[in-house]
């Protein structure tokens, strides 16, 4: 009996050993989806890259469009008169009394007459520089400037066309058509931009998922075998995915911020410098508002977003097949 219970005592022992070392080591808990990759990463570099064009192409779109309405703005409160010379008439009378009638006309704020000198020196863009115009029927320019509320221009437009002879007044409303349709294209092809930038980084998601989905095959029919829910491994990837959007939205969507930055910095520098006249009229001065740089930010998360819902709808297909 001494014997028995002996031979009992070491097999307890001996089946008590493994449980007692398994409690004192350490316990390793891994995730499905392995964070670091090299697919991960890859995607990571893609997702920033688009984040970074996404980024340049709105606070570029914003610009213009920001641009566009201070052009519009501008313009709509400024109206041309133009006298063109007659034969047997004084076209400096003419000029003068156009301008009093401008004037005289209740909402506009000022009328600036160009002089002869003035009105040739517009001409030589197009003509070039020291020709003679004095034998040719140089129009005159007479900038009227409107108060905010505006003015009366049919009523101008008549009167000038009853008593000045060659006078016409020019609103400008077909050149701001011209503009506004310039600044709906430019915001359209943004958005055309945008949304193929959504697509390819869709894309690239769809392959990144199907990736990991191939690696961590053995690991998906395991949990599968052990009563896991197609939910339960979506939601892994879907959050694995998740992180490496955000990662690739907020390093794309940063240096895109810290483009605009520098560039609003350099072109408040170079004011005054040649060239710098014709991009700040295209541009501004490159100075996104708080809005441009919110619209960056948005499009950081949704970079996210858009990355862990294409890898759950993926995962949550390729799981059918699964099972």
């Amino acid at each position: 009996m001494s014997e028995l219970r002996v031979s009992q005592q070491l097999m307890d022992r001996d089946l008590m050993a493994p449980r007692a070392m398994s409690g004192l080591l350490p316990r390793i808990e891994t995730p499905i989806v392995p964070k670091r990759s090299i697919a991960g990463r890859a995607l990571v570099a893609v997702v920033a890259i688009m984040t970074f064009l996404a980024s340049l192409t709105t606070g570029a779109v914003m610009l213009v469009r920001s641009s566009a309405a201070e052009w519009q703005s501008e313009v709509s409160r400024e109206v041309t008169i133009q006298v063109r010379p007659v034969q047997g008439r004084d076209i400096e009378a003419d000029v003068a009394r156009a301008a009093e009638m401008a004037r005289a006309t209740p909402g506009v704020a000022d009328v600036r007459p160009y002089s002869k000198d003035e009105s040739t020196r517009l001409l030589e863009p197009w003509l070039g520089g020291g020709l003679s115009l004095d034998d040719l029927p140089v129009p005159r320019m007479i900038v009227v400037r409107l108060q905010d509320g505006g003015a009366d221009l049919s009523a101008l437009r008549k009167t000038l066309a009853e008593r000045v002879a060659g006078a016409t007044l020019d609103d400008h409303r077909a050149w701001i058509e011209r503009m506004r349709a310039m600044a709906q294209t430019t915001i359209a092809g943004g958005i055309g931009v945008l949304l193929l930038m959504l697509a390819a980084t869709v894309l690239s998601v769809i392959f990144a998922t199907r990736g990991a989905m191939a690696t961590n095959r053995p690991i998906v029919e395991v949990l599968h075998f052990i009563g896991a829910k197609d939910s339960f491994i979506a939601r892994q990837f879907q959050r694995h995915f998740l992180v490496l959007g955000l990662e690739g939205g907020l390093i794309g969507g940063g240096l895109a911020m810290l483009v605009f930055g520098i560039a609003s910095i350099v072109a408040n520098m170079s004011v005054g410098m040649p060239g710098s006249d014709q991009l700040a009229a295209l541009f501004g001065t490159f100075s996104l508002s708080l809005g441009g740089y919110i619209a960056i930010m948005a499009q950081m998360v949704l970079m996210a977003v858009v990355t862990a819902i294409a890898s759950r709808r993926t995962v949550n297909r390729t799981l059918e097949f699964v099972d």
